[in-house]
């Protein structure tokens, strides 16, 4: 894989900026962020969006009739 240095990174950056222009880039850097967070929960097994079940106690049973 080629190595991409501080200059290399600085013209990507440069490039990015002309193209989708500056109020466009924190939208999109945002997105970037929010989907690898998404695929690395994923992949990792977590999943925040379903909710627990709440576990009765011990103490919630209701005693023995009779």
């Amino acid at each position: 894989m080629p190595e991409i240095g501080i200059s290399g990174l600085i013209i990507i950056l440069v490039v990015a900026l002309l193209i989708f222009g500056p109020k466009r880039l924190p939208e999109i850097g945002k997105s970037l962020g929010r989907g690898m967070r998404e695929f690395k929960d994923s992949v990792s097994g977590k999943d925040d969006d379903t909710p627990e079940l709440p576990r009765p106690a011990a103490d919630d049973t209701p005693p023995p009739s009779g």
